[in-house]
């Protein structure tokens, strides 16, 4: 068997695009179309294979141990049906894409994904936010042509356009006529010969850009909101992936988020527990009158109605339900306790006794804080 090296007229360590550039030359001077002898087909054939060694990293490696370099690995072993077919009749969709038709250099770009940390106060109302995505971009210098401006891309002329070619491959069923991926232009029927020097022939490079997003009221945390078309644009130019905007909502200190509506504690004293009160809280909107009623119990819950959440597929807001919490004072002075010992003997309050147990809003709203 002739060495592969010598075929191509290269040394042994040629490099890939000396290698390329051999086969480039000698596939001109020995392709069928321009020169039909037979002499000229057979040194086509060992060209062709030659080629096919030594431009694979494996089989080169292989071939240069000594190994062999048969299309079916030298083990003596078949890979499968899969590769039994795909070395008879070509890849379906391996690079080369079915006979006649080349691969188009255009595909469709990847999607994005881009985190957002909003607080409470904008999944209330909803917020308009300016994202910097660092992404890949049309290229300005190329627009996508992958070509240095005033030049375009030239037909192959190995393949002529199609973006394959037809093999001899000896096997076990005889000679048999393959379409396989054209080597010289990878299966897109063009070549470059002179890229963008901007983009490197990619068609696009990395850049920051601004993306302007509306983010509705009612997300929460692990919410994907997706923006179709304003991911990656592909390569060559293809068309853009989609975004997708991940929302981490934060912890508030003072409110908790029960479904569309928001809890909150109310620290109130004894004596206004008792007696009863107006005051004036700060809602995520703005001051709000609660009135507590006289006689309220530790874990009454208050309901301040359509201060609460958004949905976010619905116009309703939620409550802000505030549950109370009786502050009970644990140090008097001689004057009140004997007021409040007075107030005891008046009362005639039963002794403490059980009764039945209740879980507490508070419990409820500490375990949801520190949750």
């Amino acid at each position: 068997m002739a060495d592969h090296y010598e075929v191509l007229g290269v040394s042994k360590d040629a490099s890939l695009d000396e290698i390329k550039k051999a086969y480039r030359r000698l596939a001109r001077e020995l392709h069928p179309d321009v020169n039909p002898g037979e002499e000229a087909s057979e040194r086509f054939k060992l060209v062709t294979h030659a080629y096919d060694v030594l431009s694979d990293p494996d089989q080169r490696a292989r071939y240069d141990m000594g190994g062999s370099d048969s299309p079916f690995g030298g083990a003596g072993g078949f890979g499968g049906f899969n590769d039994i077919f795909e070395t008879f009749f070509g890849a379906a969709g391996g690079g080369g894409g079915r006979a006649g038709r080349p691969r188009s250099r255009r595909e469709r770009g990847q999607d994005a994904l881009v985190r957002v940390t909003l607080e409470l106060g904008d999944v209330v109302f909803g917020v308009h936010r300016d994202i910097e995505v660092d992404t890949a971009v049309l290229c300005d210098t190329c627009q996508g042509s992958c070509c240095q401006p005033g030049t375009t891309p030239v037909t192959c002329d190995i393949c002529h356009g199609t973006g394959h070619v037809q093999r001899q491959v000896r096997s076990l069923l005889g000679n048999v006529l393959t379409n396989q991926p054209c080597n010289v232009c990878q299966g897109y029927g063009t070549t470059i010969p002179y890229p963008c020097a901007t983009c490197q022939g990619q068609g696009r490079v990395r850049a920051r850009r601004t993306v302007s997003l509306d983010i509705p009221a009612g997300v929460e945390t692990g919410l994907r909101l997706q923006l179709p078309g304003s991911g990656e644009v592909g390569p060559a130019g293809g068309p853009n992936g989609d975004l997708y905007i991940e929302v981490n909502v934060t912890p508030h200190e003072v409110f908790s988020r029960d479904g569309d509506d928001l809890l909150a504690t109310l620290e109130v004293s004894m004596p206004d527990a008792i007696l009863g009160t107006t005051t004036t809280i700060q809602s995520l909107d703005g001051p709000v009158e609660l009135e507590i009623r006289p006689g309220v119990q530790a874990g009454d819950v208050l309901t301040i109605k359509s201060r609460g959440i958004t949905p976010l597929r619905g116009t309703q807001r939620g409550d802000l339900r505030v549950g109370v919490h009786v502050v009970t004072p644990t140090r008097l002075d001689g004057k009140e306790r004997a007021l409040i010992e007075d107030f005891a003997k008046r009362t005639k309050a039963p002794p403490p006794r059980l009764s039945e147990f209740h879980q507490g809003l508070f419990a409820k709203l500490r375990d949801r804080f520190r949750g």
